[in-house]
């Protein structure tokens, strides 16, 4: 195949073979592990002309390149997190990893295939990390294709680490036990009002809590409770640690849900807000409100779905605005594409440039994102409508959209419209 890349993303024509097809998608893969090599080029020369500029306008040393994480990753749409994940990898890639950047380019190596290569490799001297980027994304002799190419995933990472082990098994071991530090748990949203409950433990405390719950699920299915094997040790997961097995009191857990006085009262349609979960069907709160022992912390908003406005003359927001805010973002920080928790509520508006600690121009922000607004050349500004308008040093504008709470609910669609509105989609489409 030798189409061009806007042929390409314009899709094959209509008729051609299913051998095209393949060759067709398996071309796209080659300029998606292209591009992204590109991508981690550009992020490389994007940090080297920021901190150029901040050692000319004096900036400290250890602040050298603030904020360009932040700036990828307002480019590429993913959160500021990850942004500072792919400007780590681009700067190894473009001086540690010449081999894997070069299969990348050549459009045989993913991104995600050179992370796991770096990951692996990341507690290693540089000579070594070297050694393990010729072993495994070097071309062989006569032009033998590399290692990696023909490897699975997980093949990928067991051949890293073995590499890894070889050239120095002190460092990894050394790794390993590091690693202990970064254990905890995690939560984040599931379709249909669940939860996914994560924990990142050591793995032999992991295996022995999925041993206990595996014994507890069989011991359960053998005295002939109805139960499946996952629901058995989800429950006893619960039981176990919220102490239900052992004490009729249950915890008191605050559970802060936002919605209408009529959503709550009523049989309205309109959805309330669960924080740290997301939007839930007002029947579904009324039921759960109704057989929970939870304490419950109702902030209700006005017809148009709109929390009361705060407002206060200190610098720090009061705890009253603060929870206020955090309520009002959904728990989430404000920053484009960032998904992490909120940590800190901070002026839209600098206060030192006249911004008011009012609930207009305050945000609520992650730990990250909070460090990278103060770098030199970023704006930001509160629209009219609940909005935050960021400018980054380089002139782009993003616009972080008002919270769910600020805005109008409408009524939701009788049967009739939403037939209405299909039998109008159809039409659109098949114009």
């Amino acid at each position: 195949m030798n189409e061009t890349v806007d042929q390409l993303l314009a899709g094959p024509p209509a008729g051609v073979s299913e051998g095209v097809l393949v060759d067709w998608i398996a071309r796209l893969e080659e300029v998606k592990c292209v591009a992204e090599a590109v991508q981690a080029e550009a992020s490389v020369r994007l940090e080297e002309h920021a901190r150029e500029r901040h050692a000319a306008a004096g900036v400290p040393a250890r602040r050298l390149g603030e904020g360009v994480a932040s700036q990828v990753a307002l480019a590429r749409r993913v959160s500021p997190a990850r942004g500072a994940k792919l400007l780590g990898l681009a700067k190894i890639l473009v001086s540690e990893m010449p081999h894997t950047l070069a299969l990348m380019k050549a459009g045989r190596f993913s991104q995600w295939q050179a992370t796991i290569v770096a990951r692996e490799t990341a507690c290693l001297s540089l000579e070594d990390r070297r050694v393990i980027d010729y072993e495994l994304c070097a071309s062989g002799e006569n032009g033998a294709a590399p290692k990696a190419v023909s490897m699975g995933l997980k093949e990928l990472e067991n051949a890293t680490k073995k590499l890894a082990i070889g050239l120095d098994q002190a460092s990894v071991v050394a790794r390993i036990a590091n690693a202990e530090k970064d254990r905890r748990v995690s939560l984040r949203p599931a379709p249909d009002t669940m939860t996914w409950l994560g924990g990142l433990l050591p793995v032999k405390d992991g295996v022995a809590v999925y041993a206990a719950l595996d014994q507890a699920a069989k011991a359960a299915q053998a005295a002939g409770d109805g139960r499946t094997r996952g629901q058995v040790m989800a429950d006893t997961l619960v039981n176990r640690v919220t102490g239900r097995e052992t004490t009729d009191a249950r915890p008191r857990i605050e559970v802060k849900v936002v919605m209408s006085a009529d959503a709550l009262t009523n049989d309205s349609d309109q959805p309330a807000f669960v924080e740290g979960y997301g939007p839930v069907p007002a029947t579904w709160v009324r039921e759960a409100l109704a057989e929970a022992d939870v304490f419950v912390r109702r902030l209700f908003t006005d017809p148009a779905g709109r929390l009361v406005a705060m407002e206060s003359r200190s610098r720090k927001a009061p705890d009253g605005l603060a929870e206020f805010i955090t309520t009002r973002d959904g728990g989430i920080c404000r920053t484009v594409g960032c998904d992490a928790p909120i940590r800190n509520i901070d002026h839209v508006e600098r206060h030192a440039d006249g911004g008011t600690t009012s609930a207009q121009n305050l945000q609520g922000l992650c730990e990250r994102c909070n460090q990278a607004k103060e770098a030199i050349g970023w704006q930001a500004r509160p629209g009219p409508d609940g909005s935050i308008i960021t400018i980054t040093p380089t002139g782009h504008t993003y616009t972080s959209p008002p919270p769910d709470t600020w805005g109008q609910h409408p009524p939701p669609l009788s049967r009739a419209e939403l037939r209405l509105r299909n039998v109008l989609l159809d039409h659109r489409l098949a114009a």
